[in-house]
């Protein structure tokens, strides 16, 4: 008789090991199937967000992630911008946006920048300590069936004698990334734009460039715009302070390890000569792709396996993330019995939108953005229109923020008429859809600090009757709620309203001043029961 479990994780990167831990949490029985034995030492996916930073404290292990950091403490994670090489007149800091490090009071904890391989080994480590979660790495899934009782999984070791084995479970997640065998199973298409253009990923080490750049304000990440280049990057970031690097830019088609002067590359790019020994070189495609649908069945995707971009702006890992805190509750309620269908499919109608807009309204829109005023100003065609064109670039760099939003999700109870989108204000007041800001409680804790891990009511100076309406409801549909009281005074005053549901994963799904006519259906909305 084979295994049973209630999830199936099929790719053990960062977001399949942020999955496992959500679910783990929750007391999830889940399988994790990685081919991998060990993180891949390759730096990517270094810069986390305040949000993703949220995640990590909701999965117990912050101050692990802060700890692996190869930065110094308190080191400024920002970012410069100059035209045409590092050693240029032309060139900005631009503060950073919302989420990436400015406007603080939206998150409750700070962003980060560890490397990905590092994020993964802290992940790792919270599982161990997860006993209902099994961790099959060197292990690969070949293939996969479903029917209306569950998903039946092949599943077979990298190494001799390849034994295959087969496993089942009520869901399966595909986090298999780019070329997700999950998703082709499935048959689910990805549209969006390609640029048609080879990049490369070099890792490598110079102290020398190190030194060079002391000429600039500390930051961790230094972008080249060139004319040439229409609109792409050559980008340097720092892995740690002192030597490490990594490098990527646009180059030809044809472009190999060995036909290819990578240092005079880097080089020219810095604008001054420097020894460099290199660990990695690698190459990917410019183009951004999203899934049609994250869901067929009982099989779903999350990270890559439904989203791929270029690396500006280090939405790929973060949206992955946000993806398991959306994901990972709605199968745990299902599976527990007090969520509904509704809730599964509200995953592919909230998170869907997001990605497509960001990789069509930022990503995109940044590189023609970047390409228009490349191709209009120069500075040895009309010195002072370009530096008044740079300094407009160095002023909406540093306004490129999004806030993503639910507000017309169906288990959301938010205005008529209105979509999931990324086009918010990163407003304090708690509206439907709309993540919940942190405000102190008159306990001297952070509201983050009291919130429970399924549905919380925070109800300030409310009506006590319309409280236990709302605890009567959660216990006639055995839905897991945790009231927070406290006074509609100070800082909790931004908040615009005294009663506040929100949802495991800190998005708000109701709020209003008095209680509603009919919390039950309230309720039934929000956990996917109608």
């Amino acid at each position: 008789m084979a295994d049973r479990y209630e999830v199936v994780i099929v790719g053990g990167g960062p977001v399949g090991l942020a999955l496992a831990v959500e679910l783990g949490q929750r007391g999830i029985s889940t399988l994790l199937v990685e081919r991998h034995l060990e993180p891949q030492r390759i730096p990517k996916g270094q810069g986390l967000t305040a949000r993703t930073l949220e995640h990590f404290y909701f999965w117990n292990c912050a101050d692990e992630l802060r700890a692996a950091r190869l930065l110094p403490v308190g080191y400024p994670i920002g970012s410069l911008t100059a035209y045409n090489d590092l050693m240029g007149e032309y060139w900005f800091v631009a503060e950073p946006p919302i989420g990436r490090g400015g406007g603080t009071s939206f998150y409750f904890q700070a962003n980060e920048r560890p490397p990905q391989y590092l994020t993964e080994q802290v992940l790792r480590n919270r599982l161990a300590g997860l006993p209902n979660v099994q961790m099959r790495f060197g292990h690969s899934a070949k293939a996969f069936e479903q029917d209306g009782n569950g998903v039946r999984i092949t599943i077979a070791g990298e190494g001799w004698p390849y034994e295959e084995q087969v496993v089942e479970a009520d869901y399966l997640v595909g986090c298999d990334g780019v070329r997700s065998m999950v998703r082709e199973t499935l048959g689910i298409d990805r549209g969006g734009e390609n640029f048609d253009q080879r990049m490369v990923l070099a890792v490598f080490r110079s102290r020398e460039l190190h030194e060079g750049l002391k000429r600039f304000p500390e930051v961790t990440t230094y972008r080249v715009l060139k004319p040439e280049l229409q609109g792409y990057w050559q980008f340097f970031g720092r892995i740690d302070v002192g030597e490490g690097w990594f490098f990527h830019a646009p180059v030809p088609r044809d472009t190999s390890p060995d036909n290819y002067d990578f240092l005079s590359l880097i080089q020219q790019a810095a604008g001054f000569k420097f020894n460099a020994e290199f660990d990695h070189v690698g190459f990917w495609d410019l183009r951004i792709q999203v899934a049609t649908r994250y869901q067929h069945g009982r099989v779903f995707i999350a990270g890559d396996a439904c989203h791929s971009h270029p690396p500006y702006g280090g939405f790929g890992l973060n949206a992955g993330l946000e993806d398991v805190a959306n994901l990972g509750w709605k199968l745990a309620a299902v599976i527990q019995g007090w969520g509904g269908p509704g809730l599964l499919a509200s995953y592919t109608e909230e998170r869907q939108p997001i990605f497509a807009e960001t990789g069509e309204a930022l990503i995109s829109g940044w590189i023609e953005k970047d390409k228009a005023i490349l191709d209009r100003y120069r500075p040895d065609r009309d010195q002072a229109a370009f530096e008044a064109a740079w300094k407009q670039l160095a002023t909406t760099a540093s306004q490129q923020s999004s806030e993503p939003y639910y507000e017309g999700s169906s288990v959301v109870l938010g205005p008529p008429g209105t979509a999931c989108t990324i086009h918010g204000q990163h407003t304090q007041a708690a509206l439907p859809g709309h993540h919940l800001t942190p405000q102190l409680l008159s306990t001297g804790k952070n509201v983050y600090e009291a919130l429970g891990s399924s549905f919380t009511l925070i109800a300030l100076s409310a009506a006590e009757q319309s409280v236990r309406a709302f605890e009567q409801a959660a216990e006639s549909l055995h839905v897991p709620l945790k009231v927070i009281h406290d006074s509609y005074e100070g800082e909790r005053q931004a908040y615009g309203t005294r009663l506040i549901l929100v949802r495991p994963d800190q998005y708000v799904c109701w709020s209003g001043n008095e209680g509603p006519r009919d919390p039950v259906a309230v309720l039934r909305n929000v956990v996917g029961l109608l």
